[in-house]
């Protein structure tokens, strides 16, 4: 196995992915690098649905080793909202600027452990013989009061994490790799391809 394809179109996702593979022997190449546009159905009910789904269409497309995630913020207050939906949450194209701010404003009543919430990711390995492997990474953390920090994309400004006493857009990137949700079933995931013949 000398390349593998991953399934995201999302730049932010790819700057990340790439960061965290950066020490591995493989070759991981983008959707958009190998010129594939496929806009690919996520119509899985879980995490690892979605993953899969996505890793096995771009296995069949390209003939190569697909990586795939699903990933998003669980927020316990609003019953696990928005949960796989995270990315088309409040509408695909609605900016996370937006996103957070509504989360936070649906959290003013709630305060201390009630702001818990966690990001899952679930990382799928689709091979050309039809093995299929998966992996889940989770963080656990809470939704803070305000907006912070300038790294990161996504729901990283709102997702304070006590032990740092910063949110997830506060820290460097090496830093939130080694303890993000990616990067432990990236790491995970890793540590399984390299036993693979």
């Amino acid at each position: 196995m000398d390349k593998i394809v991953f399934a995201t179109t999302n730049e932010g996702k790819v700057k990340e992915i790439k960061e965290i593979l950066g020490d591995f022997p493989i070759e991981v190449v983008s959707m958009k690098e190998m010129g594939i546009t496929a806009d690919i159905e996520e119509n899985g009910t879980t995490f690892e649905e979605n993953s899969l789904i996505k890793a096995r269409a771009l296995a069949k497309l390209t003939g190569l080793p697909a990586l795939a995630d699903d990933s998003g913020l669980e927020v316990d207050y609003l019953n696990g909202e928005p949960g796989i939906y995270s990315a088309r949450y409040l509408g695909r194209d609605t900016d996370y600027d937006y996103k957070n701010n509504y989360i936070i404003d649906k959290l003013s009543g709630a305060k201390g452990e009630d702001r818990s919430a966690r990001f899952v990711c679930v990382i799928s390995l689709v091979l050309p013989d039809g093995r299929e492997f998966v992996e889940r990474g989770v963080v656990e953390g809470l939704i803070g009061y305000e907006q912070k920090g300038e790294n990161g994309f996504g729901y990283d400004p709102i997702f304070y994490l006590p032990e740092y006493e910063k949110t997830s857009a506060e820290l460097p990137p090496w830093e939130k790799n080694k303890i993000s949700h990616r990067g432990k079933a990236l790491t995970a995931m890793k540590k399984l391809i390299v036993t693979l013949d």
